[in-house]
């Protein structure tokens, strides 16, 4: 009874390993496949209607995209900093496509609440003269393969966003 209870299981337990094996390929096929984060820089930023005590703008995003394959998008999330106190953030539902290789345009509403403005302005005003603005962005690019990650740092010049020369 024992040889014949052990026969009946062997189609099962063959079974369950072709599919252990099929999951353990796809999962290597899934892992050699990734891809570098995609860069994301800050080309501009637009005012925008606020409410209360908050002000809204749009930034705008430049995704680069490193990778031999075009990136799908459904969203975005972004945070900003700026001089290392968080500043601002936002989401958008937009999709679109980053080709291969190439470049996109994003643009992505985000808040600053008027708390926000008070702490840097109080920081800026600290008696020391400031050329330049340092500020760092991370967020994610919601993908049909899952989450793109990414950060950046750069800096903005007082003049251009006085409107000096």
């Amino acid at each position: 009874m024992t040889a014949r209870v052990c026969r009946d299981a062997l189609p099962i337990i063959r079974c369950l390993m072709l599919l252990a094996v099929a999951a353990l390929t796809l999962t290597g096929c899934a892992w050699l496949q990734r891809s570098d984060p995609p860069k994301v820089t800050l080309v501009g930023v637009e005012p925008s209607a606020g409410e209360g005590l908050e002000v809204r703008m749009q930034l705008k995003l430049r995704v680069l995209n490193p990778n031999d394959a075009p990136i799908e998008y459904n969203g975005i999330y972004v945070e900003l900093e700026v001089l290392d106190r968080s500043f601002a953030s936002g989401a958008s539902s937009q999709s679109g496509t980053v080709p291969a290789f190439g470049e996109a345009v994003i643009t992505v509403p985000v808040t600053v609440s008027a708390f926000s403005i008070a702490r840097q302005a109080m920081g800026l005003f600290s008696g020391k003269a400031m050329d330049k603005i340092t500020y760092a962005m991370h967020g994610k690019l919601s993908s049909t393969s899952g989450a793109l990650r990414f950060s950046s740092k750069g800096e903005l010049n007082v003049a251009d966003l006085s409107g000096g020369s």
